[in-house]
């Protein structure tokens, strides 16, 4: 409808609409008159003073326009004009982009709301196998048809649009719709740094062959209804890259096929978005590396005079107790090694020597190494309370948390406890509970110690303490507590997440911590400051682990849910400096080797990944484990060998340095199952498969389910009924092993 005065005896454009008994009554055209309408009087005594015309504007008009159809009962007149005013700009025109391109089509706004909602149901009623990929074309044509929207000024169908088509997106670009959310105004789509980095970019969309023809054959079928909007925008903004493979899902055929070639789901997909800007899609590590420095992953130096102080002091251990023929000396085995920053000389000089004395495991084990020592503890009546177990690294001391919001402290040998206490001088008790938190305590962790040397190098001096003295907790109830082993009491609070604490790590060199919560935020920590010393920020969901490297200047963490990415941290500046992907379940483990060049994570679904964290590639998977969870993992001390625990009650050993797709030499025994060397079978059971009991054992029957094993595990150590939720390789390479008996376990997703 025009821009015009009501057709009326009144005027024309600017009138004023003033009702008069003899006006006329239906709607028709009228003779121009001039710019004022008061109507002729006959009455000679007084002169009404006349009517002031409002300013002559649009929304004037518009309101005049409307009061007359409603006045004269056009009620779906009055609705179409409505809307159709609704696209007109200050001057009555239809508004125009913003950036006055004339390469952009102009269609009604109402137009991207039903062409989005038509293509979205085309989408989802299609094939299961085609929705991941034809689903890449939702994001940008969402973004593109709110950025038009916002553009050309239809503010109220931009308010429609973004209420009515973002559930969409809610949980994978949550930040992204946030960012979007911000754009309202015409001039923000030219200053958002967001909005210009989709304007300036054509966003790049990778789909399979087949589907790009499938995909506008229907557009140009349906031209009418989206085909003009959806193909406006793709020719405007995007790029739609035909890639040569067959159709891409988590668990379509071509999936499966890169996983068992250990290739990654997104080497196609890896340009796939707009370049810079920050999604789970378009992130890779290929960006990363182009712009990223190359990481140290070697030991930092030792302050030069610690250096001499002890080597003097290992000399000397060397002059009085001389090695046997063909075992280096201590100071020989100091220069050889990877030393580690710490200001007590005694606790480096007796590292030094529990690595002369390990026990060694040589690497290239070809899936049959030597007897791994493992040393159980189980832990009984707990009532399904505990949640988390740590070993003190003197292995004196262990400490449960517990979803009662306690923690419990017990000494591995049963003698007392000490405490620094004078009433408790005299206590003897080989546990404590630690009271503070209001909320399950999700992780514990001790601060570093070593066992006691036999000698006081200090004469006439008191003779060092080693052990540890202080021990770490996090909780959903959004704290980190520190707590003293002299005192048995809480030193300090720290609060900064925003919800629960879901993992913590101590650094290797002490006195920083890190922690990973709920709020998607990883936080270096000092214990002399009551806030986070970095903030690291960058996963799309909450996290689930954390994990520092052994040089202490990078940190690791792992997200749940939807993400299922693994960051590596700069702790010196907080960038993000590697990104791992290829997780499809749940992280629930992250170890470092000693070495500092290999990163293992775990996840629910029973898988190991080993990374090589200067290439930030994976090396290979390892399978084994039941599903239920992988809860903890460890490396030896020559980072050759890895040990996992977890929920379907075993202990397993790997050899890191053989290939996944490597041959096992001899037959192994597995629990209730047979293992069959690679290659050969034996009583109709497959080669590198154990078959794991699903059901009660008390019911007489059990009901098998295969498990694949890769020819890399070297042995495995099942427990009856305790899911395994700690292991720790020990200095020596000896591991301990911690987890709670649940006498009526049944089936524990095995």
């Amino acid at each position: 409808m025009a821009n015009t005065g009501p057709p009326s005896a009144g005027g024309t454009s600017g009138a004023s609409f003033v009702p008069q008994p003899a006006a006329v009554s239906t709607p028709g055209p009228a003779a121009p008159t001039n710019n004022t309408t008061t109507a002729p009087t006959t009455s000679t005594t007084a002169v009404p003073p006349p009517v002031v015309p409002p300013p002559n504007n649009p929304q004037n008009l518009n309101q005049i326009v409307t009061d007359y159809l409603l006045k004269k009962g056009y009620k779906r007149t009055e609705e179409i004009f409505r809307q159709e005013v609704k696209d007109l700009d200050e001057g009555g025109r239809p508004r125009q982009h913003i950036d006055g391109s004339v390469s952009e089509r102009i269609f009604p706004a109402g137009k991207y709301l039903s062409s989005f909602k038509h293509f979205e149901r085309w989408v989802d009623n299609g094939l299961d196998l085609y929705k991941f990929e034809l689903g890449k074309v939702m994001w940008p044509l969402f973004v593109y048809s709110y950025l038009r929207l916002v553009a050309q000024g239809s503010t109220s169908h931009a308010k429609e649009f973004m209420q009515k088509c973002r559930g969409r997106f809610e949980t994978p670009r949550i930040d992204e719709l946030r960012g979007l959310e911000l754009i309202t105004l015409a001039p923000h789509v030219q200053e958002n740094s967001m909005a210009k980095l989709y304007r300036e970019n054509r966003y790049v969309i990778p789909i399979n062959k087949s589907l790009t023809g499938n995909l506008f054959h229907f557009l140009e079928r349906e031209l009418d209804q989206c085909g003009a909007v959806v193909l406006d925008i793709l020719q405007q903004h995007c790029r739609v890259d035909s890639v040569d493979r067959g159709p891409i899902e988590p668990f379509s055929f071509e999936a499966i096929y890169r996983r068992a070639r250990n290739q990654e789901l997104d080497d196609v997909d890896i340009q796939e978005g707009i370049p810079g800007l920050a999604s789970r899609s378009g992130v890779a590590n290929r960006d990363i590396l182009e712009n990223q420095a190359a990481l140290k992953l070697g030991p930092l130096p030792l302050d030069g005079e610690l250096r001499d102080d002890i080597a003097a002091e290992l000399e000397e251990e060397d002059r009085l107790h001389p090695p046997k023929d063909g075992i280096p000396t201590l100071v020989d085995e100091f220069n050889s090694m990877h030393p580690i920053k710490k200001e007590d000389v005694v606790v480096e000089m007796q590292k030094v020597r529990e690595n002369r004395d390990r026990f060694r495991i040589e690497g290239r084990t070809g899936g049959a190494g030597p007897g791994l020592s493992v040393c159980m503890f189980t832990f009984h009546n707990h009532l399904g309370s505990f949640s988390c177990i740590d070993f003190s690294k003197d292995q004196q001391l262990v400490a449960v948390g517990t979803t009662e919001s306690y923690i419990r402290v017990w000494s591995l040998d049963g003698k007392p406890l000490k405490s620094s206490l004078p009433p408790e001088k005299d206590m003897k008790v080989n546990n404590r509970k630690l009271i503070g938190h209001s909320a399950p305590v999700y992780a514990v962790a001790f601060s570093d110690a070593i066992s006691n040397i036999d000698r006081n190098l200090y004469e006439g001096e008191a003779k060092p303490e080693t052990d540890s003295k202080l021990l770490l907790s996090c909780s959903a109830d959004g704290q980190v507590r520190l707590w003293s082993l002299d005192i048995w009491t809480c030193l300090c609070i720290y609060k900064g997440h925003d919800g629960p604490v879901t993992s913590l790590s101590w650094s290797p060199h002490g006195h920083y911590f890190v922690t990973g919560g709920w709020d998607k935020t990883v936080r270096i920590w000092a214990q002399d400051h009551a806030s986070a010393v970095r903030l690291l920020v960058g996963h799309d969901t909450p996290i689930s682990t954390v994990a520092w490297h052994p040089n202490g200047t990078y940190v690791f963490s792992a997200s749940d849910e939807t993400d299922k990415s693994i960051r590596m941290w700069s702790m010196v500046k907080g960038d993000c400096v590697r990104i791992f992907t290829g997780h499809t379940d749940y992280i629930s483990a992250l170890e470092c080797s000693p070495n500092g060049k290999i990163l293992a994570s775990a996840d629910i679904g029973g898988n190991i990944f080993l990374w090589d964290i200067e290439r930030a590639t994976r090396i290979k998977r390892c399978r084994g484990h039941g599903r239920g969870g992988i809860w903890s993992l460890s490396f030896s001390v020559e980072s050759t060998i890895l040990v996992s625990g977890g929920q379907d009650s075993t202990v397993r050993v790997w050899d890191v340095e053989m290939p996944a797709e490597g041959s096992r030499p001899a037959n192994q025994q597995d629990g209730d199952g047979t293992i069959v060397a690679a290659g050969a079978q034996s009583e109709g059971k497959q080669a590198g498969v154990v078959t794991q009991p699903t059901s009660n054992p008390s019911l007489g029957k059990k009901k098998g389910k295969e498990v694949m094993i890769t020819p890399d595990q070297i042995s495995a150590f099942p427990t009856k009924k305790t899911p395994v939720l700690k292991v720790q390789c020990t200095r020596m390479n000896l591991v301990l092993v911690g987890g709670c008996y649940y006498p009526e376990t049944q089936d524990r997703d095995r």
